[in-house]
């Protein structure tokens, strides 16, 4: 079997500047605290997901750059060939998509940041139920976990569709990083299933402390 190829890190490293850009010109993006997330070894960034804009939002605006898992549909035409030359990452969402996970992997033993939407799908962004994929990883590489609350992508009463409205306030909150840690006595499938739930309560919790500190959408001033 061939060796995963991991995205250059120069690739994502040119495309950052880009997206900070776009979100300070034609949105007012804001970064809260990423002063939490490790500046160096290996970092897993983990975010709720309401909408389009949040991959490239936090892309754009986390302090180091970083290779999202992004769904392989997205991947065609001229954005499509964007996002996999700023080191973006396909993956089959119809099946375990292992190749992409093998990817994503050798990005993190390299020491680089992997960004991962554990719920899959677009949704209310509340973190209700996440796919097994970031605790596999993260299980996997030891890689320290971020949880990430992104806001105001999604206005209220909109669809996942949508987008928010020019120089509308964006908000990405980074939390505070931490390390799966599983008894490993634990048999196997077992042990991937409470490292999942502990990786989603962590990711639940701080979306909703994010929200009551700085409100469910983006009035932050």
């Amino acid at each position: 079997m061939n060796q995963p190829v991991a995205p250059h890190p120069n690739r994502a490293r040119i495309g950052r500047p880009i997206g900070k850009l776009i979100f300070s010109a034609l949105y007012r993006g804001s970064a809260l605290h990423p002063e939490r997330v490790p500046l160096t070894g290996p970092v897993i960034l983990v975010a709720n997901h309401a909408a389009f804009l949040d991959g490239p939002l936090v892309f754009g605006l986390a302090p180091r750059p970083v290779s999202f898992l992004v769904k392989q549909e997205a991947f065609s035409g001229f954005f499509g060939w964007t996002i996999r030359n700023v080191g973006q990452i396909p993956i089959d969402r119809s099946v375990g998509d292992r190749a992409a996970l093998a990817t994503a992997t050798a990005v993190l033993e390299r020491g680089g940041a992997v960004g991962i939407f554990p719920e899959g799908n677009r949704g209310t962004g509340e973190v209700q139920q996440i796919n097994s994929g970031a605790a596999w990883i993260a299980l996997r590489t030891k890689a320290q976990v971020v949880p990430v609350a992104v806001m105001g992508t999604r206005v209220p009463g909109a669809g996942k569709d949508d987008w928010p409205s020019l120089r509308s306030r964006l908000v990405v909150d980074f939390g505070d990083p931490f390390q799966l840690v599983v008894d490993p006595a634990v048999p196997g499938r077992d042990r991937l299933r409470l490292a999942s739930e502990q990786l989603r309560d962590a990711l639940a919790s701080h979306v909703r402390r994010s929200r009551v500190e700085n409100g469910p959408s983006t009035d932050v001033h």
